[in-house]
């Protein structure tokens, strides 16, 4: 055991760095440098979800029944596949419309009533008592073992005012008080406490972690080691047995994951760490996949702790909630059982917080706010702030006292899991109103009202009621004979249901009761000019931006009185900074400027529903404003004008993006006149200069043998055939030009006939042979010989195959160049390839060798020529539906090669298929 002293001083210690987190928090914050800007960080702060009961509860519900502890995380697991169409959409929502609470959400979407979100704040305040006893629970159990002597019995406090669990609930309100009440708008994202959450959720992964190494390669030799001792058990081996013969195995396995699934989303501290507290819906993307990772590290040792611990203890000997603390005690390993209690207070502590701090918000805005602005008092008071930051106070403290006082009537008859279990199921009546309210625009508030009241009365009395009996509290004679005496109101047995367990059953009745009278109730009403604006607003978010959203009001209004209206619930210095952020917008210069028309009473509004709530700030700007009542007409009316000016401003948007457009083609075209017409130039100067060249030579020795008629024979031989050779290069040149003016215009000649491509291979390599050898270069050619033909202009394949073995013998060094020429043959064409060892092309000048009029640099020398030789054959194979490429590296040579298909229909573009070996 442990001192009083140690454990009282380690939780200290520890509620003290979890404070010192937010506190840094805040802090940089305060600097424009948020922490929760991290994916991380909200990803982290979602696995608040693991309380106690994920510490301590799943543990002992795994001991007692096996694996039937997966399905509340499979169901969240299950929830994130869904989490970017469903959770993004409540995201987007809450920030446009500033949402501070689930009670909110649905109050603001059925026509911003204040009954109805009375009514979510009411059932999320009695649904969620037994969870805050949950944790109270787990705290004051795994204290008591923690500082009680072994073998000793835990003896219950002889008084109210000696009962340890009183003050930890008391402790706890005191920090979560501290923690997370010192601002009023609870838009104003609570950085500090996202962050102290993230920090928990490792500390108590880590803790479970620690305890699960612990059992599972410390008492035991691991994993398999465990599993078959339990198998070598019977009543252990049933654990591992899915049915475990139950005939309600299936419904329950399902209807737990659907109540997981649905309460990690309606839960009101996953509501406000996934949606409230989100800085960007991006990073929702992240916390879909770390998220579920989480779930499955933290349950990874459930089952081996469970088994180990009923092996270690034997079955019924200890409490299996707890063997996270007994099994290392038993061991004397009091600072890992310190460690795992803290791990422990810290689910608990986390769970508090932000439930506390949501529900208080609730309660404030929902419960207490409609009836202060009833009062004449409040209504001549100045400013609230601190008057409501009391009430959310006391509503803190209030949910922990009532936890307390759940603990006593309760607690002690049921196990952490079926507390827990009984909050899912409430929760879960807000699901057909949310998902209902965001996809369908025909739901009404009278719908809403008879669904939640119908679901919540069910769940009252099918599962409340029943734990209540069970513990004690109240008579149990209406679970065996029914209410009344009448079989059919069994509360376990409804309608005389049977075969199903008593959560299974409950959560069928109220979410089919709940469903029904939504639908049914909604279709049969007509809805409100509020009801359908708001309904507009939700269903159509991702259509609608803030700006482009219609003004659903009508009316006059004032700017002083609205910017005093501010003032009473913001304060001065906030209202000054939102008004003049707000004149800018509008384009004026003084807040005393700005236009007093909807738009404006609809931004003064939002922002009072982050402090008050929507339903709240709708009344009190409407007591302050001249308004008119709007009826459907009207809201159909402003629809279609905000339709309207929306597609004209789509229109604006679309002729701003045709004249971007435009321009940048405009702007393309003339950089490619600019390109053309530098080629232009080039081309000339290159023809010029391979004009004049020949040209020279032959009037130089033209004149020569026209001043010297005593020439020697053999001289004037000699310029003659000199002059020959420069008039066919002449020739060539003028020919080229022709050539790629005719191919490019489509009037060139074809010849086709079948050609045998080996053949016409080695026809080239002879006629230019002796170039090779004149340079002292090899030119070899591999390949088989004769190849089935193909049809094309034998002609122009020479042509090609002489242009590739001329460049090549310019890049090839002298005495020492080689080139190399490979034929490949398939069953859909011919590819030749012409590899040499010259110095290579650079990869930035490799596009450009293919262009008209472009000479490239070697690595030692400058090639020469016109540069049409290669665009011209790339012309004559694409126009037989192939395809000529290069591959080079700098000192590596260059090997141009060209693919030729039999069936020119079927055109290969794939350089992998077509590179030779």
């Amino acid at each position: 055991m442990l001192s009083s002293t140690v454990v009282i001083g380690a939780s200290f210690a520890y509620l003290v760095l979890l404070f010192a987190v937010a506190w840094f928090g805040d802090k940089r914050a305060a600097q424009g440098r948020s922490i929760i800007a991290s994916p991380w960080v909200y990803a982290l702060s979602m696995a608040v979800y693991c309380t106690a009961w994920t510490y301590f509860g799943s543990v002992g519900r795994a001991a007692n029944a096996g694996v039937w502890f997966l399905p509340i995380y499979l169901g969240p697991m299950l929830a994130m596949v869904l989490a970017w169409i469903v959770v993004r959409k409540m995201i987007r929502i809450a920030k446009t419309y500033r949402i501070t609470s689930i009670a909110d959400f649905i109050g603001s979407r059925y026509g911003k009533s204040p009954l109805l979100a009375g009514l979510v704040t009411l059932i999320t305040v009695v649904g969620i008592v037994p969870y805050m006893a949950l944790q109270l629970k787990a705290i004051a159990s795994g204290y008591a073992l923690l500082t009680t002597p072994s073998g000793a019995q835990v003896l219950p406090a002889a008084h109210w005012w000696a009962d340890s669990t009183l003050y930890i609930a008391l402790a706890l309100a005191g920090f979560t008080i501290i923690f997370g009440t010192r601002h009023l708008d609870s838009t104003e994202r609570h950085e500090g406490m996202v962050a102290a959450i993230a920090f928990e959720s490792i500390v108590k992964l880590v803790a479970f972690l620690a305890v699960g190494l612990f059992v599972t390669y410390g008492l035991f030799n691991g994993v398999t080691d465990i599993f078959a001792q339990a198998m070598a058990k019977p009543d252990l081996a049933a654990l591992l047995q899915f049915d475990q013969g139950k005939s309600f195995a299936y419904p329950q396995w399902f209807a737990l994951t659907l109540l997981a699934m649905l309460s990690v989303i309606f839960l009101p501290r996953q509501f406000q760490v996934m949606v409230v507290e989100n800085v960007d819906e991006r990073h929702l993307k992240r916390a879909v996949w770390v998220f579920p990772l989480y779930l499955l590290l933290i349950n990874l040792f459930v089952l081996p702790i469970a088994l180990g611990g009923l092996l270690y203890f034997g079955a019924g000997q200890t409490n299996p909630e707890f063997f996270v603390l007994s099994l290392p005690l038993a061991q004397g390993e009091t600072g890992l059982a310190l460690f795992v209690f803290v791990g422990g207070l810290s689910a608990a502590t986390g769970m508090v917080i932000v439930e506390a701090i949501a529900v208080s918000t609730m309660v404030c805005n929902d419960l207490v706010m409609p009836l202060l602005l009833r009062t004449a008092h409040f209504a001549g008071h100045g400013d609230v702030t601190r008057l409501l930051l009391t009430i959310r106070r006391v509503a803190i403290l209030g949910m922990l006292l009532l936890g307390y006082v759940y603990f006593h009537l309760a607690g002690e008859a049921y196990a952490l899991v079926s507390i827990g279990l009984i909050s899912f199921a409430a929760v879960a009546q807000f699901a057909p109103a949310v998902l209902g309210g965001m996809y369908w625009k025909h739901g009404t508030r009278r719908g809403v009202l008879v669904g939640l009241l119908m679901g919540f009365a069910f769940w009252a009395y099918t599962l409340m009621l029943p734990s209540l009996a069970k513990s004690g509290w109240m008579s149990a004679d209406f679970l065996e004979a029914g209410l009344w005496g009448l079989a059919w109101l069994k509360p376990e047995q409804f309608l005389g249901l049977q075969g199903l367990d008593n959560l299974t059953h409950s959560l069928f009745w109220s979410l089919f009761a709940n469903v029904s009278a939504y639908v049914l109730v909604s279709l049969s009403s007509r809805p409100s000019a509020a009801e359908t604006s708001q309904a507009l607003l939700f269903v159509d978010v991702f259509e609608r931006t803030a700006s482009a959203n219609p003004v659903f009001w009508q009316g006059r209004a004032k700017v002083s009185d609205l910017q005093a209206l501010l003032i009473r619930f913001l304060g001065e210095n906030k209202t000054q900074n939102l008004l003049t952020q707000y004149a800018q917008q509008v384009n004026v210069a003084r807040i005393a400027q700005i236009p007093a028309d909807a738009s404006l009473v609809q931004f003064v509004e939002t922002q009072l529903a982050g402090a008050i709530g929507s339903a709240s700030a709708r009344v009190m700007v409407a007591s302050v404003v001249e308004e008119e009542a709007l009826e459907l007409d009207d809201v159909l009316r402003i629809l279609e004008e905000a339709s309207q000016l929306r597609a004209y401003s789509q229109a604006l948007e679309d002729k701003s993006r045709s004249l971007e457009r435009a321009t940048a083609e405009l702007r393309a075209a003339n950089e490619q006149l600019k390109s053309l017409d530098h080629l232009k130039d080039d081309f000339m100067s290159s023809v010029t200069h391979e004009l004049r060249t020949p040209l020279t030579s032959i009037r130089a020795l033209s004149e020569m043998m026209l001043d010297d008629e005593e020439m020697p024979t053999e001289h004037r031989q000699q310029f003659l055939g000199i002059i020959v050779a420069e008039t066919e290069r002449l020739s060539r040149l003028v020919n080229q030009v022709l050539d790629m003016a005719k191919i490019e215009a489509g009037h060139a000649e074809w010849h086709n006939s079948d050609v045998d491509m080996h053949a016409l291979v080695t026809q080239a390599v002879n006629s230019i042979a002796s170039r090779y050898h004149e340079q002292g270069a090899t030119l070899t050619v591999h390949g088989t010989g004769a190849l089935p033909p193909l049809r094309a202009d034998a002609d122009r394949l020479m042509q090609v195959m002489l242009n590739l073995l001329s460049n090549a013998l310019k890049f090839i060094p002298r005495e020492h160049g080689r080139v190399d020429v490979y034929l490949h043959d398939t069953s859909d064409g011919i590819t030749v390839a012409v590899q040499d060892n010259g110095c290579g092309i650079a990869v930035e000048q490799q596009t450009q060798v293919f262009e008209k009029f472009r000479q490239v640099s070697g690595m030692e020398q400058t090639i020469q020529g016109t540069g049409l030789g290669l665009p011209i054959s790339r012309q004559i194979v694409e126009h037989f539906g192939g395809r000529l490429w290069l591959e080079s590296a700098p000192g590596e040579g260059a090997c141009f090669s060209f693919y030729l298909p039999r069936d020119p229909s079927k055109q290969t573009v794939n350089q992998e298929e077509t590179t030779t070996s």
